[in-house]
């Protein structure tokens, strides 16, 4: 019975610290979106803005099912993968705008794969003490944040692609003036 109270206890702060996690990402996707030049990485951003929305209502529910205030813990990892966001938007000032795009993909798919585990481990953890209803929320939100990665590496295919037609036409051209 202890350790169903501790793994209850575990869960919730691990909620709490991905409500903060989200809450930053609230924040920082507009910023992201606002700086991506790409058109499809653009709405990427702008719908994961609206999943993340969701997302946090889910983590709401799953503290009410919990019986657990609703309360954020300071998630340090998110606050420094914003940071890094933050400077790369700030660095593909300077780049090409494909170059400053994938930057900006590097920088979201290192949230998302923060996320996946995040989220994966919680679910876990909400199976293991009988939640069912917060493992399924959990799980709604950890596909969508497997969706999302799985978009954004589409995106930087297509982004990188592109990039290297670039760079083969430059070296043609290259060659041709010689």
């Amino acid at each position: 019975m202890e350790n169903m109270r501790m793994l209850q206890e575990l869960l919730v702060s691990e909620l709490q610290d991905l409500l903060h996690a989200e809450g930053q990402l609230l924040k920082a996707l507009p910023k992201m979106a606002k700086a991506a030049h790409d058109p499809k990485l653009k709405t990427a951003f702008e719908a994961h803005l609206k999943e993340t929305e969701d997302q946090v209502e889910r983590l709401n529910q799953a503290f009410g099912l919990l019986d657990a205030k609703i309360k954020a813990k300071p998630c340090k990892a998110m606050l420094g993968l914003v940071a890094e966001g933050e400077e790369t938007i700030t660095e593909g000032k300077e780049k090409s705008n494909d170059i400053a795009d994938l930057a900006l993909i590097v920088a979201a798919q290192k949230v998302e794969h923060y996320e996946i585990s995040g989220y994966g481990s919680a679910r876990a953890i909400a199976e293991q003490i009988g939640g069912a209803k917060v493992a399924k929320l959990l799980s709604q939100t950890e596909t969508e944040e497997e969706k999302a990665d799985k978009l954004l590496t589409g995106i930087a295919k297509r982004l990188m692609e592109h990039a290297s037609q670039r760079v083969e036409q430059g070296a043609r051209v290259t060659t041709a003036t010689r």
